[in-house]
């Protein structure tokens, strides 16, 4: 027992040595809990909105935004009231939040507009989760400045509790997709987090009771500031660099979820590491090298800036370069932060600046971006803020900003001479450009100068214009809230290309071979053409009824409308609006095949619920760049599907994908619902370079033994379903399983 030990009264020093590990388990299982709420509310919301990466980047932002709320709330609580007021507003705040739960999607809004889908999702996410999630925000910073008054050996500065917060989080993150999503359904998670919530609330004030008698005295005043109060640059460079970390977390994101699947089990990946990143950086020593992350930044910058040109087709070599740079600069940033910490007096202020910044990224990225730019130029403006904030281009002198300037602008020389030169000379191999020479000397320039940031940070600059230039996909762009949009043509100039993320989703021929324009009745290509599966659909449809009607869900290009025969009534679903408009503006399928077709704009899962409509053949093609919204694969689902089907009607799925395999899962759910399940997956055909023809494979499903017939004379091969998996439904929907399967082939 020290001196000072022998000072305090016994119930005071019995609180100061419990108040460290009491403190850090509230603070770990608040964050476990405001961390663990958002990819279990966000999947509440998939089958009301589909599975858009758009939901993901807003639902972010409304956490950010509510994040921030709470950390005002703990600022000002502690900037103007005493311990003891303090602690008894907190509590009834968290009992108010308590008598909302359980969690669940607030009554009366069932389904979003026609537009404004971004705005009346943040109103969706307010009005339901918004105060729980605000009562659980507040804790992180308010809990930590208790701390401070515990008289505890680490009171002095209890910025490291922040990492052990930011642990809890990440463990609730990864403990979401690997336990709770596979043993619980969604109705029981929120019953557990119910739980989880009345301990914290006990955990509280076990907290507010140690800092209040820890030291034997009644802290029922603000402390005296030990620490000169932040300037206005210091709190502006303190939004400014938390802003980054946070709008990339929001890019990067729709990057992952745009082209694999929008599950959270994909979106809790990114903010994992996000959090992770605060684990490692908000501690005394850091266990990284700064040289070293310095170097992983530079290459991971070059390996991005790389991949604007030629987009990875590999799962495993796009995660790696996106989510592993992405996890450098974020521990980069956050280090640059803990670096520049107040006083603990001033702790609740530094939160508040760091969550105000998470705000002004979040809006970028999310909101504000989609917005002004028709493409994702967001990322490479995020990457090359990223390489701003490093500490070593904040120390550099002029003359050494001038000299690394100057060096940056020979390089962009050389790299045109040369470009230049093997243009005139046509020294370049046959698919190779000046541009992309140029391209690889200003990222292999940028890749070796790690160690000069200014020169860096100059090459990148001019690498990302030169590197999108490349880009085969480059052209024109539109955007909305379901993504962006990418029209192009071939090199050859004989085919208008629809891209969505990584992924072609139609094609129609314009030019002729000898460059002639095209005329006549368009020709389907890509995944429709004839003789394909997708098309086949309709062969197979024609079997049982020698005029079946049809409905579509997804209209891409429009490709499938020039399937259609006279007498034939075929409708379309569509979610978004700015693929109606492409499909009839910039492509002749639905113009010369099927103008009055109907074309019903939102999601699917509510649009044919309003439909009372029953069709022999519903196809559903709907997809997110590579990935399937999953909520239009469950249980839920297919049930809806079968109240839409004529007695011999037939469900076909479109289901190429190059991450996943989804016939194993369709399969036990089509045994779940009384469906025979069979699946067809064309060979790649010579066809490609002449005509554009793609392999497809489709899944059909059907009650109807004629048509199961039918469909196996077409060359589909039946499903034997694994009873020992769990049907997908809204509330369970096991990806891992159907990436597992798909690599396994």
């Amino acid at each position: 027992m020290t001196a000072l030990d022998a000072d305090k009264p016994r119930f005071a020093l019995v609180t100061t040595r419990i108040a460290l590990p009491v403190y850090a388990a509230t603070l770990f299982l608040s964050a476990g809990l405001l961390f663990g709420v958002q990819p279990m509310f966000t999947k509440m919301v998939l089958p009301v909105l589909g599975g858009t990466p758009a939901v993901w980047s807003v639902a972010m932002v409304v956490f950010q935004g509510l994040l921030l709320a709470g950390y005002l709330y703990a600022h000002l609580m502690v900037r103007h009231l005493g311990l003891r007021r303090a602690a008894i507003i907190h509590l009834t705040v968290a009992a108010i939040a308590f008598a909302t739960l359980p969690i669940a999607i607030a009554p009366g809004w069932g389904r979003p507009p026609a537009e404004g889908e971004a705005t009346w999702l943040v109103g969706l996410f307010v009005v339901s989760v918004g105060l729980p999630f605000f009562a659980l925000a507040g804790n992180g910073p308010l809990l930590q400045a208790w701390f401070a008054r515990t008289g505890s050996e680490r009171a002095a500065d209890p910025y490291f509790l922040y990492g052990a917060s930011n642990a809890g989080s990440f463990i609730a993150l990864l403990a979401y997709p690997l336990v709770v999503e596979p043993l619980l359904p969604l109705a029981a998670q929120g019953r557990l987090w119910g739980t989880g919530f009345a301990l914290l609330a006990g955990l509280i004030a076990v907290c507010a009771l140690i800092a209040i008698r820890g030291t034997g005295t009644v802290l029922d005043t603000a402390p005296t500031a030990v620490g000169p109060a932040p300037t206005a640059r210091q709190r502006l460079s303190w939004i400014a660099m938390s802003a980054v970390p946070s709008g990339l977390l929001v890019a990067v994101t729709a990057h992952v979820s745009t082209d694999v699947a929008a599950v959270p089990l994909l979106w809790v990946v990114p903010l994992a590491l996000f959090l992770l990143t605060f684990v490692l950086a908000f501690r005394p020593v850091m266990p990284v090298p700064g040289p070293l992350l310095d170097r992983l930044q530079a290459w991971g910058t070059g390996a991005a800036l790389t991949g604007v040109a030629f987009p990875a087709q590999m799962l495993s070599f796009g995660l790696t370069v996106h989510l592993g740079l992405f996890f450098v600069n974020a521990l980069l940033v956050h280090r640059a932060l803990y670096d520049r910490r107040p006083a603990s007096s001033h702790l609740t202020e530094f939160y508040l600046c760091l969550s105000a910044g998470g705000v002004v990224g979040g809006l970028f990225a999310g909101l504000l971006a989609p917005q002004i730019f028709s493409t994702v130029l967001e990322y490479p403006i995020l990457l090359a803020a990223a390489l701003l904030c490093r500490p070593d281009l904040l120390r550099l002198d002029g003359v050494s900003a001038r000299r690394q300037a100057v060096e940056a602008i020979g390089v962009g020389a050389l790299a045109a001479l040369l470009a230049g030169a093997a243009s005139v000379l046509g020294v370049l191999p046959a698919k190779a450009s000046p541009g992309l020479l140029a391209m690889v000397v200003l990222i292999t320039a940028g890749m070796l100068s790690w160690a000069s940031p200014l020169r860096l940070v100059l090459l990148a600059l001019a690498a990302y214009p030169v590197a999108a230039f490349c880009n085969p996909a480059t052209g024109e762009s539109h955007r909305s809230f379901f993504g962006v949009h990418r029209l192009s043509e071939t090199a050859d100039g004989r085919f208008r290309l629809l891209h969505h993320g990584t992924t072609v989703h139609g094609a129609a021929r314009i030019r002729m071979d000898d460059g002639t324009p095209f005329t006549g009745r368009p020709e389907p290509t890509t995944y429709y053409a004839a003789g394909g599966a997708i098309a086949d659909t309709v062969a197979v449809a024609r079997m049982l009824l020698p005029h079946p009607s049809v409905a579509m869900v997804g209209l891409g290009a429009g490709s499938m409308a020039c399937h259609a025969a006279p007498g034939e009534r075929w409708h379309a679903f569509e979610i978004d609006p700015e693929v109606v408009r492409i499909a009839r503006t910039r492509f002749p399928f639905l113009a010369a095949c099927a103008p009055d077709m109907p074309v019903t704009i939102g999601d699917a899962r509510l649009t044919l619920a309003d439909s009372s409509d029953r069709v022999d053949l519903l196809l559903v093609d709907a997809f997110s760049s590579d990935a399937i919204p999953l909520h239009l694969l469950t249980r839920e689902a297919l049930g809806l599907y079968a109240a839409r089907l004529s007695p011999q009607g037939i469900l076909a799925l479109h289901i190429s994908n190059r991450h996943v395999d989804l016939a194993p899962a369709l399969a036990r759910l089509a045994a779940d619902q009384g469906f025979v399940a069979l699946v067809r997956s064309d060979a790649p055909k010579e066809a490609y370079e002449s005509r554009l023809v793609v392999p497809a494979a489709v899944a059909i499903l059907t009650r109807d033994k004629a048509a199961a017939a039918a469909a196996r004379q077409h060359g589909w091969t039946d499903l034997v379903p694994d009873m020992r998996r769990t049907p997908w439904s809204d509330d369970y929907a096991n990806i891992i399983e159907a990436m597992r399967d798909r690599y396994a082939h």
